[in-house]
């Protein structure tokens, strides 16, 4: 303020100066109002140029000059500056949010007040079947057309979720059952409200096999606990010579064997699970457990049926294998039991061991048996799941082996091979990956 002043007196008595001097003293006042309607219209002049910059789009302004309008416009760029970094910094970080929220696993719709959709991930975009950019300003409700769905979403009562189906076109393609979805909305800002949904066809499916595995327990251990307390009445109640006493006490015997190999086995599942995947510095020569696998296999034969079965074992290669020794032939013997219990007496099981061209090793297990439906064989791996129940309670099997086997298959990074044909018997493999094989000669140098 005081420069305005000093500029206004200055023009002033500039101009009133110069006109005295020129055209006499009497015209120096003339001369000084002169000087200060100059001064004035330049004033004025510079006020409109900065306001006409400022209305258009302020790019513009003037750079710093003299005065307060230079000094004000100077202000007004940096001003101007900051608040486009500030503009910039808040949209880089609403990028970064809407990236996140993109990445996530759940899926995310947000919607205006009319239900219409303001955004959503490629989450939710493909769990609904929806285009993420064509269907906004859609009403969702038009969208997806689940009963459930709509109803809930129109109730404005979100304090639970609501579970349907996924509609997706790709989610019924990529896998063969069915998508569960829970959806919960949120409501914000008003009567905005945000979706957020979830996959939880893992965890119904897990729920669900709970609910078989407890049920599928119970009935196992109910059956020989129903035969034992048979049994133990009728030692109570009927005067029985000792021959049929003896009978009976095997039968017993016979029973509770059977319960004590369902917890073994299912210790052992719990066992796999639970525990630390084997190390692979532990080496074990295949020869060693293919000889222990053979003892246990032609003492269930002889067990079984009279005339036994033609069992051959065979090892291409000198090898070793890392792990852990005790599920390594635990694996490899119950392959080869179960081909025993379910081939007929007289027929051939045989056992092999080789090296494949790619470096990794090959357990196999072939039968002459009466082979397995091809329907049965994706499901031959899951707990207490048995093509004939019967036959397999009369050969002790608890319907466990194959599922045991399973785990510690993964466990080793090693995969498990099924082909069979119906009247022709079946070929149960493990293949285990190179770096946990190697040949014995090795040892040796």
């Amino acid at each position: 303020m005081p420069f305005r002043i000093a500029t206004f007196l200055i023009a002033s008595l500039a101009i009133g100066v110069g006109a005295a001097v020129i055209f006499g003293w009497k015209f120096g006042w003339l001369g000084a109002w002169l000087g200060a309607v100059l001064w004035l219209a330049l004033d004025a002049w510079r006020a409109e140029r900065l306001l006409r910059v400022l209305r258009n789009n302020a790019s513009g302004l003037p750079t710093r000059g003299a005065g307060v309008w230079g000094e004000l416009a100077e202000r007004i760029r940096k001003l101007l500056r900051e608040r486009e970094q500030q503009t910039r910094q808040a949209e880089e970080r609403l990028q970064e949010f809407l990236a996140a929220i993109q990445a996530s696993p759940n899926g995310v719709i947000l919607l205006d007040e009319q239900g219409r959709i303001e955004w959503c991930n490629q989450t939710a975009a493909a769990q609904f079947g929806i285009n993420a950019e064509r269907d906004l300003l859609q009403h969702l409700a038009n969208l997806v057309r689940d009963p459930a769905f709509v109803a809930y979403l129109a109730s404005w009562n979100y304090s639970r979720d609501v579970v349907i189906d996924a509609s997706g076109p790709g989610q019924a393609q990529q896998r063969s059952h069915p998508v569960r979805l829970s959806v919960q909305v949120h409501p914000y800002a008003g009567n905005r409200r945000m979706l957020l949904t979830r996959d939880i066809t893992a965890v119904e499916q897990a729920e669900a096999m709970r609910r078989d595995f407890v049920a599928n327990v119970s009935h196992e251990i109910r059956t020989p606990l129903t035969v034992l307390a048979g049994f133990v009445e009728t030692l109570q109640n009927l005067p029985l010579d000792a021959e049929e006493r003896t009978r009976y006490l095997s039968l017993m015997s016979q029973q509770s064997h059977r319960m004590e190999t369902l917890v073994n086995d299912l210790l052992t599942l719990s066992r796999l699970e639970g525990s630390a995947p084997p190390s692979g510095t532990q080496w074990i020569r295949i020869r060693a457990l293919l000889a222990q696998c053979e003892d246990e296999g032609r003492g269930l034969s002889g067990r079984l049926v009279p005339q036994g079965h033609r069992l051959s074992f065979t090892i291409e290669a000198e090898s070793e294998i890392s792990g852990a020794p005790t599920e390594l032939q635990s694996a490899m013997s119950n392959l080869l039991t179960n081909a025993i219990r379910y081939t007929p007496g007289g027929g051939e099981v045989a056992v092999s061991w080789r090296l494949l061209p790619d470096g990794r090793g090959e357990y196999a297990v072939r039968d002459t048996g009466p082979g397995i439906a091809a329907e049965h064989i994706p499901r031959l791996t899951e707990r207490f799941y048995r093509i004939d129940r019967s036959r397999s309670r009369e050969t002790g099997g608890t319907g466990l082996g194959l599922a045991i086997v399973k785990h510690i298959a993964q466990r080793h990074g090693a995969e498990l091979r099924i082909e069979s044909t119906v009247g022709k018997g079946s070929r149960f493999a493990l293949v285990f990956p190179p770096n946990r094989v190697r040949e014995a000669r090795l040892l040796s140098k």
